[in-house]
């Protein structure tokens, strides 16, 4: 049985340690990065996002518009770089449209 930690410890220490001795960062950071699409993004392109997936650092984007698909890919790089400042680390380092 593990020993009981007497210090004081906060909700959100608790809860960082937690995530770090599971080693569930990776699924928490697929769900942020869908999560952060969704508000970044607006209901405009929401509207025709299909699905959001994060592998190994590629955010796959399916779309069911081609022309919107066309227009977002043209700022690839700036969508990255708004994705990874909202979510206050580098997790997307390529954005594919599908």
């Amino acid at each position: 049985m593990p020993k009981r930690n007497n210090e004081h410890l906060s909700i959100k220490d608790a809860l960082k340690e937690f995530v770090a001795t599971n080693k569930l960062e990776a699924g928490l950071d697929k769900v942020n990065v869908a999560d952060a699409w969704a508000q970044l993004m607006g209901n405009g392109v929401n509207n025709y996002t299909t699905q959001v997936k994060l592998e190994r650092e590629i955010l796959y984007v399916q779309l069911s518009s081609s022309v919107l698909r066309e227009e977002l890919s043209y700022g690839k790089q700036k969508i990255i770089d708004m994705l990874n400042e909202h979510l206050g680390k580098k997790i997307v380092k390529k954005l594919i449209l599908r």
